[in-house]
């Protein structure tokens, strides 16, 4: 089935991790409505542009059911692999998955001229599934084996988020995904608590 992207539509993305590897681990997640965010090739495929993985307007002619089950695995790997890392513990399986698809070449790209003169990433070819699991997988192995950026790895402390992200705050206290998100929630909460102890 292919995949054309157009606008977002329903599909509502978060980049707040500062790593795609781990924003690809975010769509894991619930939405409101208790479906999964990755539900077919066209939600991946706006996934894919709005990570900046594909160039907007690209077409996924090759998408399918095999491309949705494969981006699945892949962050079903990842998140393995990010958790184990913040527990001290090893994830052999998951670090065997991401390293046999990080080893694949990531989609050639090349500069174009577009409608207005200026140079755009364009693809030298068709995109395939390998190389944007690729490219996925490589930007994971990444973050893990940079010393710098694997001890920033942090765990959303929102109530009911999972999300990591990577913590490049002054200071390194940020505590949540997203201060609008998740730190707007705990502010509400908190709020709530204060008003009904003086309520009390």
């Amino acid at each position: 089935m292919a995949a054309g992207m157009g606008s977002m539509g329903s599909y509502e993305w978060r980049f707040d991790s500062g790593r795609v590897c781990l924003d690809l681990v975010a769509t894991s997640e619930a939405t409101s409505r208790g479906w999964e965010r990755l539900d077919g090739s066209v939600p991946l495929g706006r996934w894919l542009i709005a990570a900046g993985l594909l160039p907007e307007g690209t077409r996924l002619a090759q998408a399918d059911a095999r491309w949705v089950r494969s981006f699945a695995e892949l962050r079903a790997a990842i998140e393995r692999l990010v958790r184990a890392e913040i527990e001290g513990r090893e994830a052999s399986a998951a670090l065997e998955r991401v390293n046999a698809l990080a080893a694949g070449p990531p989609p050639a790209i090349r500069a174009v001229r577009g409608a207005d003169g200026t140079l755009v990433r364009a693809l030298s070819a068709e995109p395939a599934c390998e190389t944007l699991l690729a490219a996925v997988a490589r930007d994971a192995v990444e973050l893990l084996t940079d010393p710098a950026a694997r001890a920033r790895l942090r765990q959303c402390e929102g109530d009911n988020c999972r999300r990591v992200y990577v913590d490049t705050s002054r200071g390194r206290r940020r505590r949540w995904c997203s201060s609008e998100v998740c730190g707007n929630r705990e502010r509400v909460a908190r709020h709530r608590r204060r008003a009904a102890l003086t309520q009390a």
